[in-house]
């Protein structure tokens, strides 16, 4: 009966994260560029029982063997794996800001991987975003709408001298005397090896794009959450109910064992 508790109990654990996973996602289905996420559920580690015994083995002291026989397979609840982040492109949407940027996926050449701005966090480490709803500094730089920097190619932040200025499809800024500064995009071969920070950072693994990897970048053009409210809301539903299931299983065990201890146990 213990094993019942730790069961449903597991289940509610479980049903718990996974709502706070999708209100989480609810909560920024208008974030430019946020990457839903989705929590995975798996089984603990199945156990196999047996029973134990004795058996007589003819000798002349009577010698007793211990012997095992298997009764069955036991799954001792569920738990949230992880929480992995969706990472298709979300739909777009035209903002006519200059300083708004986005990435256009194109052929690239792994199906597991993908592009992102690169940025520098307060600690001066490098990050990387698919939120292109960017600003400009009382500098000249440009900059996340929570004080981090936009980088170029070369590691530099990138200065647009004002809020007029022009990015081309293939991410160059063109600057007054006629160059042409390249946004700092990276690649990221397999994004599950990155990891979700806040302010819709993304750090680990990722560097220069391949030749073979096409892209646009779309300024005026800010790329949407990816995340499907309707859904949303449909799974936390599910979610919630069987929350539910799991605390009547755990209520009835209780009351079981209530009657154990205070009807069965008084009868002894």
């Amino acid at each position: 009966m213990l094993r019942g508790f730790y069961t449903a109990a597991s289940g509610m654990i479980a049903q718990q994260r996974q709502q706070e996973a999708l209100s989480n996602n609810i909560a920024n289905a208008n974030t430019p560029g946020y990457k839903a996420d989705q929590a995975t559920l798996r089984a603990f580690p199945e156990l196999l029982m047996q029973q134990m015994g004795k058996t007589n083995v003819p000798t002349a002291k009577g010698f007793q063997a211990p012997v095992q026989s298997p009764i069955g397979s036991l799954n001792t609840g569920v738990y949230v794996h992880e929480t992995i982040p969706n990472y298709q492109q979300g739909d777009l949407r035209e903002t006519d800001m200059t300083t708004d940027l986005a990435i256009i996926n194109g052929s690239l050449p792994d199906e597991t991987g993908s592009l992102f701005f690169t940025v520098q966090d307060e600690d001066g480490e490098v990050r990387y975003t698919r939120n292109g709803n960017f600003t400009v500094d009382s500098q000249g730089f440009l900059v996340t709408n929570e004080g981090h920097y936009v980088l170029d190619t070369a590691g530099n932040l990138f200065q647009t001298d004002g809020m007029d200025f022009t990015v081309t499809g293939d991410g160059d800024l063109q600057a007054e005397d006629g160059s042409a500064i390249p946004l700092g995009i990276a690649y990221a071969q397999d994004v599950s090896t990155l990891v979700k920070e806040g302010d819709d950072l993304f750090t680990g693994d990722a560097g220069e794009v391949p030749a073979e990897a096409t892209y646009s970048v779309q300024q005026g053009v800010l790329e949407s959450s990816n995340v499907d409210a309707l859904q949303a809301m449909t799974q936390m539903m599910e979610s919630y109910r069987m929350f539910e299931t799991n605390q009547r299983v755990l209520k009835a065990y209780d009351e079981s064992m209530g009657k154990a201890v205070n009807e069965v146990g008084r009868l002894g």
